[in-house]
């Protein structure tokens, strides 16, 4: 399967909490931080619900 590379490139201060828990769950705490994930429906579904924050690219 594809993997994914998400990296937090914008603050979780001022957003929702269903946000930050989001991003907690991809592994991400601070700003320019990655994780990688494999593409499954998902993790996209978690990336599409925070992708104002993050920037995606495939590896």
């Amino acid at each position: 399967m594809k993997k994914i590379r998400v990296t937090q490139i914008r603050s979780a201060i001022d957003r929702p909490q269903r946000q930050k828990d989001t991003l907690i769950a991809l592994g991400l705490r601070r700003i320019n931080r990655s994780a990688e994930h494999v593409a499954t429906p998902q993790v996209l579904g978690m990336v599409e619900k925070v992708k104002h924050l993050i920037q995606v690219e495939e590896i």
